[in-house]
């Protein structure tokens, strides 16, 4: 292993560079550096050579050229044990440079600001600095690159270590993430400044998952940290499964469609209860009274933090996993008890392109965000909804949104009574729900995500107890199906909206 003896710093983002320099240097190498990097290393006393005494040219046009030069990216390029090289340094009086040391203008954090112009975004595209990089990670045999501050610590303890060398491993590490954080920067080029028409799916891996759907298969999860449950934080519990993550992200987006303390539990991505109460533990409840046989080994979701009531309500039943944006000290004291169970604490983010893979491809759309505003709904029958089932519609509509086409949900104001999923006729999905039941049918109102074909669904909705119905229409047969609902003393509510999930 050959010993550090010539460095190259540029870095935008400082954080600990001067502490790095240092023990560079009491390794006994040289610094070469680049403007405001330069200055910063001067002002703590380390000894630094400027890139325009070794290039011979000064930095130019407002800093774009100062490290683009072949006294540069010869003395990185340049192969150790190859002859012909080593003599062509020679003869251009080129050194060798045995470490790069680069991070890139903050193009992602200028892009992210809502007021950045065009003239903004193309000033902080880096291009002496990929350059550096990616020149450094092709001769990592040769050359360390380092493009991130949280290696600074490990690669001084090694140089420690080996007296001043690195081995050829911790070279190639640090090329890989080198050849991974230019791509990076160039994607988020892309992503703000290119044409729309390339779907890039790229995210870190955060973790590998036991298994996949079934055992046979392998599985992992990608995603940023941070929003939503791919970046949320573990608090407790068992490692997490493919199917957990599923049901523990349908959970989360069912109950952030509502405003007041809500609960969803959630059986194979479907909820086999909601509510949205007063309270957490009375929303969770409630929840629970829909179907507590499938709630058994169910994933749950909560848009409030956990509550030691709540807990306490939830530790009555085994569960496999919940999602929740804080979980209060009490609360992780009575579940600490349960050992297995997952607890992830989510935090809310924007939200991404919904992706799904098909045989070949991707499918890709925007996520279904739309929010039912009563006034844009249309009263199709003679009667109206007293305000009760306007209540209990609106209720039913949201938690429709989450199910399983074809979804049939039937709802009090606040508490889900019936869920009827994924069935192949909708009439079917009414009879599901209805015969999924445990609480009283009579008086409650009907949720459907797209139109009812023929007046059987409602027919049979009637037959049960539903006083109320909220549909999308837009049927052939709507004529038919209204003249029905007024015939069953229904009121009947149309959204112009379709709500399928897939």
């Amino acid at each position: 292993m050959a010993k550090l003896q010539r460095v190259l710093i540029s870095v935008t983002d400082k954080t600990g560079i001067v502490e790095f320099a240092r023990a560079l240097t009491g390794f006994g190498a040289t610094v070469i550096s680049t403007g405001g990097t330069a200055r910063l290393l001067r002002e703590n006393r380390i000894t630094t050579t400027d890139v325009s005494e070794v290039t011979g040219f000064p930095e130019m046009l407002d800093g774009r050229v100062k490290t683009i030069h072949p006294r540069i990216a010869g003395g990185i390029l340049a192969i150790r044990d190859n002859a012909e090289h080593r003599d062509a340094l020679a003869r251009q009086g080129i050194q060798p440079i045995d470490m790069v040391v680069v991070n890139l203008y903050p193009f992602e954090r200028i892009a992210a600001q809502p007021g950045a112009t065009l003239a903004e975004l193309i000033e902080n595209i880096d291009i002496g600095g990929p350059t550096l990089i990616r020149a450094a990670a092709k001769n990592f045999q040769d050359v360390a690159v380092v493009v991130s501050p949280e290696e600074y610590e490990p690669i001084a303890r090694e140089l420690k270590d080996n007296q001043g060398s690195l081995s050829h491993d911790t070279k190639w590490r640090l090329a890989q993430k080198a050849f991974r954080a230019t791509a990076d920067y160039d994607r988020a080029i892309s992503a703000r400044l290119g044409p729309s028409d390339v779907l890039d799916i790229r995210a870190p891996k955060r973790m590998d998952l036991r298994y996949g759907e079934n055992p046979h298969q392998q599985a992992a999860l990608y995603g940023n940290p941070g929003a939503g449950v791919a970046g949320a934080m573990q608090v407790q519990g068992k490692e997490l499964s493919y199917n957990n993550l599923v049901d523990l992200d349908a959970a989360w987006q069912l109950v952030n469609e509502f405003d007041n303390p809500a609960a969803a539990i959630i059986k194979h991505t479907n909820p086999c209860g909601c509510a949205e109460q007063a309270t957490l533990a009375e929303a969770y409840r409630k929840a629970l009274e829909c179907d507590p046989v499938s709630a058994f080994g169910g994933v749950i979701g909560f848009n409030r933090p956990l509550d030691e009531e709540t807990a306490r309500e939830v530790a009555k039943t085994f569960i496999e996993a919940i999602a929740a944006p804080r979980y209060v000290p009490e609360a992780l004291g009575v579940l600490g008890a349960k050992k297995n169970l997952r607890l992830l604490q989510v935090a809310s983010g924007s939200e991404n392109l919904v992706v799904k893979s098909i045989s070949g491809g991707f499918l890709a759309q925007t996520p279904d965000l739309h929010r039912l505003d009563r006034r844009a709904a249309e009263v199709k029958t003679r009667r109206a909804p007293t305000e009760e089932e306007w209540i209990a519609l609106e209720f039913a509509w949201k938690v429709a949104k989450h199910v399983k086409s074809n979804a049939i949900v039937y709802a009090r104001p606040g508490q889900t009574v019936g869920v009827g999923a994924g069935q192949m006729s909708r009439v079917d999905s009414v009879k599901i729900g209805a015969s999924k039941a445990v609480l009283p049918l009579s008086g409650t109102v009907v949720g459907s995500d797209a139109f009812f074909p023929f007046p059987d669904g409602l027919e049979e909705a009637a037959k049960h107890g539903a006083t109320a119905v909220i549909q999308p229409g837009g049927s052939v047969r709507d004529a038919e199906v209204i003249a029905a609902a007024d015939r069953l003393g229904l009121a009947m509510v149309f959204t112009g909206i379709r709500h399928f999930r897939h």
